[in-house]
């Protein structure tokens, strides 16, 4: 848990960045990203070194430094002076990350074209400081660290990503319920939110807390261990395969890389790739050909892409250039058969007039298992947009019987700008709702609730809206009002005070006497 103490060093850094002319915030956030992966590789290092001297052994094969690039690692560089120290970031040690460091560790390849935008001396010695003083060291801090990080990415890109609320990924997660031997994707990846916390409720649902204890690392960092840990058996497959992730925004992609390495996830296995285009079916990776289990994303909505660009294969479902619904027909074509998928959508989506809109609404209904519609307010992407948009949880295969509703009033934040904490909140009314309906599909729900159920002939009867208030029922409650000769009387009295009112004022004006 990260305390207000660590966000207020994160804070600070923010706020130097910004001072020394440093305002995008992506910018921001790769270039403190960069600097803490040069931090991590040296502790890293420091650890390597340690055990080879308490095991005896050289370390010359796994060494990321050689004996000519000492003067490259954090603990020398940091103590430089500010010119100095400018001047070796940048001319050393930001081309040994481009060209060595790509086969040296797995987070290499996504540092290819890193360069240092820090042009004033004063501003990188802050940073540097700041940086050595984050407990990068607590594995189950760090990554909290990194997350109110990226808390602070206010504007969307111009593809119209940006940073997905964590509380609405969680509720995502915990509705489609992926488990440790799954294979889990984001095509659209970003800053890798959901991947993250997909691995955080694993870990969370598959450990015993009555068993958890605080051990001393090697490096004298504080480790949770979890002795009757039940994600054991599937270690290597969650450092390797479980996560799988996408993006063709490369500055993205460095984000969440660190994101998940500081996560714990050691060879983050996510991909620059443009999961539309026509390059796309060749280019991914091996595991993924037999399809998916789960996908988990809130890919960009935001214009068109060049039809000339789009993979033929889903042209052929649906004849649209609107991202949003390629990606719907993308997402079925990844899955495997049972695959479950959680996608936050546009509200266009699920009125959308148009050919391309109800041939995506009919392929999901009629081809596939459609579950959930989940309206979501519209302030909840507030900063970004507040465009309105909804949850759909589907299967791939099978057929729709019945889709359960569920109308989100209020998700514990203000639907403002500044999304201040509230107390009203409906997301675990949604999760139990979503359980009950699962446990049990047949049974009746009021469709004045907030949450309720409609049956797939309805739902094609009404040409496949899945609009909520298509199908949610107003319930008009009974207004009495007083008779109306008590109200006439009422007003008649009003009119009378009122005369005599004007009467007094009229003696006032003329005087006495008179």
């Amino acid at each position: 848990m990260i305390t207000g103490k660590l966000k207020s060093k994160i804070d600070q850094i923010w706020l130097d960045f910004h001072t020394g002319g440093i305002t995008n915030p992506l910018t921001v956030i790769e270039q403190i990203s960069y600097l803490m992966f040069a931090r991590m590789l040296d502790l890293n290092e420091i650890k390597n070194e340690k055990r080879a001297v308490r095991l005896g052994k050289k370390l010359d094969k796994e060494r990321v430094f050689n004996s000519n690039q000492q003067q490259l690692r954090w603990q020398n560089f940091k103590e430089l002076p500010a010119q100095k120290m400018l001047e070796l970031v940048r001319d050393e040690v930001f081309p040994f990350f481009r060209k060595e460091i790509i086969s040296k560790t797995a987070i290499g390849e996504y540092l290819a074209d890193a360069q240092l935008m820090i042009q004033k001396p004063s501003l990188l010695v802050l940073a540097v400081n700041r940086i050595e003083e984050l407990p990068l060291t607590d594995r189950d801090t760090k990554g909290d660290l990194y997350e109110y990080l990226l808390s602070k990415l206010t504007t969307a890109g111009i593809n119209g990503q940006f940073r997905s609320p964590r509380h609405i990924i969680r509720a995502m997660v915990e509705m489609i319920e992926p488990k440790p031997d799954e294979r889990i994707c984001d095509p659209a990846c970003g800053t890798a939110g959901f991947l993250i916390s997909t691995m955080e409720y694993l870990t969370e649902k598959y450990s015993t807390p009555s068993l958890i204890h605080i051990e001393k690392d090697e490096d004298g960092s504080e480790v949770k261990i979890f002795p009757g840990d039940k994600l054991e058996p599937y270690k290597s497959h969650i450092q390797k395969n479980l996560l799988t992730g996408f993006d063709f925004d490369v500055t993205m992609l460095r984000i969440a890389a660190m994101n998940l390495l500081l996560h714990g996830i050691d060879s983050p296995n996510i991909h620059y790739q443009d999961t539309l285009g026509n390059s796309f079916t060749d280019k991914w990776p091996k595991q993924a050909t037999n399809g998916f289990d789960v996908i988990l994303a809130n890919p960009p909505f935001k214009g068109t892409i060049d039809e000339e660009d789009v993979h033929p294969t889903l042209k052929s479902k649906v004849h649209t250039k609107k991202t949003e619904l390629l990606f719907l027909i993308l997402m079925l074509r990844m899955l495997k058969t049972g695959g479950r998928c959680a996608v936050i959508v546009p509200d266009g989506v699920l009125f959308g007039g148009t050919n391309a809109h109800l041939g995506v609404r009919k392929n999901l209904i009629e081809d596939n298992q459609l579950e959930a519609v989940i309206s979501l307010p519209p302030g909840v992407f507030k900063p970004y947009a507040g465009v309105s948009t909804a949850i759909l949880i589907f299967t791939r295969g099978g057929k729709t019987d019945k889709i359960f509703f569920y109308d989100v009033k209020a998700d514990g934040y203000s639907l403002d700008d500044k999304r201040h904490p509230v107390e009203q909140n409906d997301l675990p009314d949604l999760i139990k709702y979503w359980k009950e309906f699962k446990a049990k599909p047949d049974k009746p729900y009021k469709k004045s609730a907030k949450a309720f159920s409609v049956t797939a002939k309805e739902v094609i009867k009404n040409e496949y809206d899945l609009s909520l208030n298509k199908y949610q029922e107003v319930v008009h409650g009974e207004i009495k009002y007083r008779p109306p000769l008590e109200i006439l009387a009422d007003l008649a009295k009003l009119e009378l005070d009122i005369q005599n009112g004007i009467k007094d004022l009229e003696q006032i004006l003329v005087g006495p006497g008179v």
